[in-house]
Parts: C-alpha cells; sequence; structure tokens
C-alpha cells in the first residue's frame, strides 16, 4: 500500500512526486563575487533523483545583503549563468528546483564600507555591530532587488522562489517588534510590520506571475517574551495566503538564544498551528529523519511537507537509502 510520504502534492501549480524536500543549506563554496561554481553543481547535482524538490541555499539578492563572503549571490545578470548550471544539473534528474532569496539585514556580512541595514538601529550581538536604520528610500531599493533576483531566477530556469523571511534575517527583522521599532508605515502595529514582506511578495509576483511557486520560510519562535509566537506568524502567514503558495516552518534567529530543547520533530508543533490557520500546503523541518516519523507528521496532517537538511551533509544518498529503499516504494521517483 502506498504511504503518504509517496503521494503526490502540488504547491501551486507544480505537481510533486513525493513529500520530501531538500533543504536550504549554506555551503560556504562561492566566489568573492558570490558566483556559484562547479561545486554548488557537482553538489546539487548529486542530492536530486529523491526528493520532490531541490532547495538552493540562500542567495543574496544585494551584494550588502550576504550572509558570509562566501555566500552566493543572484543580485546582477551575471549570476545567472553560474546559477543556470546548476538548475540543469538538478533537471538531469528529473527534479524541481527551487532558489531562497535572501537578504542578512543586521545579520549581513560586512564587506568594507557596506552598510548594514535593518529596520532599526538594534544590534543582534556585539560582533555584527549596530545597524543603520533604513530610509524608505533603502527598503524600496531592497523590495526591487528581490524583484531583480525574481527575473534573473526566471532566467536561471528555477522552478520556484522560496522568500526568506526567516532566522533573524531582514524581512524577520522587520516582522517582529523585538528588532522592529519604527513608526512609520513599515513599523509598529503587526500589519505594519508585515508590510515589508506583503510588498517583497507583490514586487516577486509582478515578474514571476500568480502560477509560479512562491513560498516564505518563516520562524515560528522568537523564544523570547515579547517576541513573534506560532499563532503570531499563523496570522500572517494567513494575510498573506493569496500571495504565496506554501509556508516553510523554522523557528528563531532574530536574537543570540536558541531553544530550550531540540528533540526529534521539535518544529512540528509549529508547523502544526501555523496549518490550522491556512489552506495551502505547510512543509515542516528539524529533525525529522526517519520514514516512521515523517510517515506520521503526514497522516496526522501537522504538515504537507517534509524538509530534510542536515544528513545530507554528511550523505547526500540519505534520503534515497533512508526513504527510497526499495524498488516498490520508489515507484514513480527519479534516482541515479
Amino acid at each position: 500500500m502506498k504511504t503518504i510520504i509517496y503521494s503526490e502534492k502540488h504547491i501551486g501549480e507544480l505537481k510533486l512526486s513525493n513529500r520530501l524536500i531538500v533543504s536550504p543549506m549554506q555551503q560556504n563554496q562561492g566566489t568573492p563575487e558570490a558566483f556559484a561554481t562547479d561545486y554548488h553543481v557537482n553538489h546539487y547535482g548529486r542530492l536530486a533523483g529523491g526528493a520532490a524538490i531541490v532547495m538552493l541555499e540562500s542567495t543574496g539578492v544585494s551584494p550588502n545583503g550576504r550572509l558570509f563572503s562566501n555566500d552566493i549571490g543572484i543580485f546582477t545578470d551575471e549570476h545567472v549563468a553560474p546559477l543556470k548550471k546548476v538548475v540543469e544539473a538538478v533537471h538531469a534528474k528529473n527534479t524541481p528546483v527551487f532558489i531562497q532569496l535572501t537578504h542578512g539585514g543586521r545579520k549581513s556580512w560586512r564587506n568594507g564600507g557596506s552598510r548594514l541595514l535593518a529596520p532599526s538601529p538594534i544590534a543582534y550581538d556585539d560582533e555584527y555591530g549596530i545597524p543603520e536604520e533604513m530610509s524608505l528610500s533603502d527598503i524600496q531599493s531592497e523590495i526591487d532587488n528581490f524583484r531583480q533576483a525574481a527575473r534573473r531566477s526566471l532566467e536561471a530556469g528555477f522552478d520556484g522562489i522560496e522568500v526568506h523571511a526567516a532566522h533573524g534575517h531582514l524581512v524577520h527583522q522587520f516582522l517582529s517588534s523585538l528588532s522592529n521599532h519604527r513608526t512609520d508605515e513599515y513599523g509598529g502595529s503587526p500589519e505594519k510590520r508585515i508590510r515589508f514582506l506583503r510588498d517583497i511578495l507583490e514586487a516577486v509576483r509582478s515578474e514571476v506571475g500568480r502560477d509560479y511557486p512562491v513560498l516564505i520560510r518563516v520562524s515560528a519562535s522568537d523564544f523570547t517574551e515579547g517576541g513573534l509566537t506560532p499563532v503570531d506568524v499563523a496570522k500572517i502567514s494567513a494575510s498573506l495566503e493569496p500571495l504565496i503558495d506554501a509556508v516553510d516552518v523554522s523557528s528563531g534567529g532574530l536574537l543570540p538564544v536558541n531553544p530550550a530543547a531540540t528533540p526529534d520533530g521539535y518544529q512540528v508543533p509549529y508547523a502544526s498551528i501555523i496549518k490550522q490557520y491556512v489552506s495551502i500546503p505547510i512543509i515542516a523541518v528539524g529533525k525529522i529523519y526517519t520514514k516512521e516519523l515523517a510517515e506520521f507528521i503526514l497522516t496526522d496532517r501537522l504538515a504537507d511537507f517534509i524538509a530534510i537538511g542536515r544528513p545530507l551533509l554528511g550523505d547526500p544518498e540519505y534520503i534515497r537509502s533512508t526513504f527510497f529503499a526499495s524498488e516498490v516504494e520508489a515507484v514513480g521517483v527519479h534516482s541515479n
């Protein structure tokens, strides 16, 4: 009998062959100019062929928004060709590939004289330092950077886009009242704090249209009193549902604070809360490393997709060997 893991499901108009996703994970192998290399072609090509989607690592939409000095980016037209080679390597295994678009905000790598931008001049920690409060012109520039990145993502051949609104990066900084103390149209009430993300999504949609898959990644908890809670993030997701096709549910990153415990599936309760507020698919991630746990989550409708990350860093075959071990289970799955 076919289990839910191996059943088809759509994200937007894209029909996927199973419920597993390769989660975005930094590889720190980009050039100083943020170009993808042969490393990325080989790495993502090896990951393809089991999961329904391969999600590319965080990709900077702006030169001042890269997370690390060796991140990859998509902030010039010259970045398209190297990324297209990565797309082609994944497509060669009959697997869709999405790109994650990111700006680090106050958690960005300082490149010489680059500006450290944030919604408010509040430091993440002493090492990053106090960021510069973004002007309305800065905000519009970064929204346009996301729009241009979406256009380039189409040119590179990506099958979908995930806007990174989690882990304490720029969009998350706007969403949380702990990091957003603005008093203009981009701060204050929850509706105003959501505006930056809404404007980004509308800009992305202006390039890709409504039928192209667009996801958001969210942090469902800031792990600190006064920060975002799962219900807060569920309401944010629901308000954005006309613009998005799925929600990828993570947690933390806004402050240098860790959860009290991280047992297997520790973020699934967050995903299940958000799922109660929206009708679009929910992606659960976080130590979901066995077929039995994944099947339980899907069967109980706590989430619609399972993202696998860390085990793949040590074993690119992990998804295929753990979830598609037999010929019968792998029907319809394109393997190496």
